[in-house]
């Protein structure tokens, strides 16, 4: 590659000699030529103080120019006022001296530890080392950490803990020579019940539908995490075949030969027959143990630390009160192994999947709802659900009926109802068929907010819409801040963004309920339990393993170490929900995934949220981005558009392959926004059969005018259909003829109506 200087000249007009110099005062340079090399040395008013460089690039019509510092001006100044020595040496002392200003700074700012001292405190922790200690207790002790990963040295544990959610591990004599010593305690002591893997296929001649996961069954992601782990380079595609080689999802197409121990990842926990009376004394020991050392008082606390400095090496907020300690935590749950319930669904960890959409109801959490019926184990092959069937979960989209930042007026929920019923995408889950099963519930923001006791004094005194430190205030009628709204920069007043319930193109995205949407999840899951899933996402398979696994999660951003909170599990009343609640409270309410992953990062609280690859949930991302080329998983898509715009080199892949080859062995996907676009342009209605025929009649009429009316009494004919159908497409009518009753759900059952 070869390169060319030449020289930039910023200001053509300088004074020279007492008169004002032309254009054709100075000398054009270029090539660096001898001759101008020795003007440039006896002139120092002629050299330029910016050289340009040239570089030729492949595949760019243009070189790319760059733009650098001329030391030979520095050379010229100093030389030209103090002498050829004494300006060398200056010349020379001076740069030395900025190299160790520079030097210092960075030692004394440059850490995430020392911010510059004109910038805001970045730091959010607020918690001590007391109390973090405590979190971690109180978390195991619940049950909530059923992995064998290291707690973080810096939570300084100087006893083991007992974990009731981990089996107890073989005795094995430690060596100096494999085993590194510590100061601190990083593993738990596990007394839970044995664990038992499963191998799950389809048995013949009946593989032609994957079998249920076995109720009560748990999926081990620790074991998912070896193999899916993108930071250990492992491949999205690798990943999914271990999740459904594991699972039982290649039925009848399995083509490993050999033993398949290692990806076995889905296991039940044995039943315990406790007939000694030792046994049941020392596990009644154990929880008394547990319990005081998680309610012990803050005098306790000083015994796992230096006296002098509790919270050494924490990195703590100092601009604000930190929170009072000991952290006030109610008494930990009790682990119960699920043979050991009474009835196979548990009150303290409900199987509800929550759901937030705001305005008015549309194609995409029409066909979210269609993929939980299509996928969970929710009984509608059958007349009537028995105990032994497993716990039956459920679906509740909370419904903002208005913009964002709106109050609801008294009756907006028989208004909401009113609304779904005469919606032909959600009036067919009001049927009676899915009560139970699919439920609508009206979301009012200071009623959520003031059922959260972590919140409820103080954040009417926050800032409600902040997003990574960006705030749109509301009330105020300033232009928000560029980038928060519109395309390239666009400003947009305040009444504008208020007024959105929804995104209805790209130049009208709904910051606000975005924004909304990121408080949202974290109360509903803190409040009610259970699992919270963006109406941009669909089922692929059933959830019964990840219910199982007691322990809170999100998953990974993309390539970045951060959460993506899109699919986010959370316990009831959790210690964790606590420290989340209050350090968000004194960060001004900011919940923004990548907040979240800061206030756990510097808290060492990452392990209790466990940060799961993306292949699980959100399998295109990483090719999106431009990673994982090589070995892309199937479908291939280079940008999240391709699930609604199938290439057309790629078309004939949705119809032959269908649902079952659409990143088999994944939980779910999400296409990320894309809200305006139709999952099926050429059939752009619930197309769900006879039963809700009212409700295809009325969008028919709506899209087409006169001629929908008289559409919609004839039969449609294949050559009025789309000749290649996108991903999009074949999805929303494999889960429709589901519903219509002419095909069986994923798993081979057939609705009963």
């Amino acid at each position: 590659m070869s390169s060319s200087f030449s020289a930039y000249l910023p200001n053509r007009t300088r004074v020279q000699r007492g008169r004002r110099a032309t254009n054709n005062s100075l000398p054009v340079f270029a090539n660096g030529s001898s001759a101008v090399q020795e003007k440039l040395a006896l002139h120092a008013h002629y050299t330029p103080w910016w050289l340009r460089l040239t570089i030729p690039v492949p595949f760019l019509r243009r070189p790319v120019r760059v733009f650098i510092l001329n030391p030979r001006r520095l050379h010229d100044i100093a030389t030209s006022r103090f002498g050829r020595k004494r300006g060398c040496l200056m010349l020379a002392m001076s740069l030395i001296l900025a190299f160790f200003f520079v030097f210092a700074l960075a030692r004394r700012f440059g850490t995430h530890a020392k911010q510059w001292p004109l910038s805001k405190d970045a730091r959010t922790l607020v918690y001590g080392r007391a109390d973090l200690q405590r979190i971690w207790k109180w978390e195991i002790a619940s049950g909530h950490y059923p992995s064998r990963k290291a707690i973080p040295e810096q939570i300084r544990f100087k006893d083991t803990i007992t974990n009731p959610a981990l089996p107890p591990k073989k005795t094995i004599i430690p060596s100096p020579l494999t085993e590194e010593a510590t100061e601190f305690v990083t593993t738990t002591r596990g007394r839970g019940p044995e664990r038992i893997y499963l191998d799950l296929q389809s048995q013949p001649p009946n593989v032609a539908y994957p079998p249920r996961p076995v109720p009560g069954s748990v999926a081990d992601l620790d074991i998912v995490m070896e193999h899916c782990d993108f930071s250990k380079k492992k491949f999205v595609r690798d990943c999914l075949e271990v999740l459904r080689v594991g699972a039982g999802l290649d039925n009848g197409k399995r083509l490993r030969r050999g033993k398949l121990d290692d990806w076995k990842y889905i296991y039940v926990e044995k039943a315990e027959n406790v007939t000694a009376h030792s046994h049941v004394r020392r596990h009644a020991e154990d929880e008394e143990d547990l319990f005081a050392a998680v309610t012990a008082d803050k005098a306790d606390h000083t015994q796992s630390y230096d006296a002098s400095d509790p919270d050494s090496g924490l990195l703590k907020r100092r601009d604000i009160k930190t929170e009072n300690s000991p952290i006030d935590l109610r008494p930990p749950d009790k682990y119960k192994p699920y043979a050991s319930l009474p009835h196979p669904c548990d009150p303290d960890n409900p199987r509800v999947f929550h759901m937030f959409w705001t305005g008015p109801f549309t194609d995409k959490p029409y066909l979210a709802v269609l993929s939980f019926l299509f996928t969970q184990n929710t009984g509608l092959h059958l007349k009537h659900w028995p105990e032994n069937a497993g716990c039956r979960p459920q679906f509740w989209m909370w419904i903002n009926p208005g913009p964002a930042a709106s109050v609801p007026n008294p009756n907006a929920e028989s208004d909401m109802f009113a609304q779904l019923r005469s919606n032909p995408w959600a009036a067919p889950f009001l049927h009676e068929r899915f009560k139970g099963i699919v439920e609508f519930k009206m979301w009012n923001t200071t009623e959520q907010l003031d059922g959260v006791p972590e919140l409820r004094d103080e954040w009417r005194s926050k800032d409600l819409f902040n997003s990574g430190g960006n705030v749109i205030n509301v009330g105020k009628r300033s232009v928000p801040t560029p980038g928060t709204d519109g395309e390239n920069g666009t400003e947009t007043t305040p009444n504008e963004i208020t007024q959105r319930a929804g995104s209805k193109s790209a130049s009208t995205y709904d910051r606000l309920s975005v924004i909304l949407s990121d408080l949202a999840r974290f109360i509903l899951c803190h409040r009610y339990g259970g699992i919270y899933l963006d109406a941009d996402t669909l089922f692929l398979r059933d959830w019964e393993d990840m219910w199982g696994w007691r322990g809170a999660f999100a998953y990974r951003w993309s390539r970045l170490p951060r959460y993506n909170t899109a699919v986010l599990k959370l316990n009831k009343n959790s210690a964790l929900g606590k420290f989340l609640f209050r350090t968000a409270l004194k960060n001004n309410l900011d919940f923004h995934p990548m907040t979240m992953s800061v206030y756990l990062r510097e808290a060492y609280l990452e392990g209790l949220l466990l940060m799961l690859p993306d292949a699980l949930f959100d399998s295109a991302w990483l090719n999106t981005e431009g990673y994982q080329l090589s070995r892309p998983p199937q479908p291939y898509f280079s940008n999240f558009e391709q699930f609604f715009d199938t290439p057309i080199s790629e078309s004939a892949a949705p119809q032959a392959l269908g649902f079952e080859g659409f990143f088999r062995g994944a939980y779910s996907y999400h296409f990320h926004n894309f809200w305006w676009k139709p999952f099926d342009p050429a059939r752009n209605w619930p197309d769900l059969g006879p039963k809700f025929a009212e409700g295809e009649r009325k969008v028919r009429t709506a899209l087409r005018g006169d001629r929908g009316r008289a559409a919609a009494k004839e039969e449609d004919t294949v050559d009025q259909d789309r000749r290649d159908l996108d991903w999009a497409t074949v999805l929303k009518r494999t889960f429709e003829s589901y519903i219509r009753g002419e095909r069986p759900n994923m798993y081979g059952e057939w609705l009963q109506w």
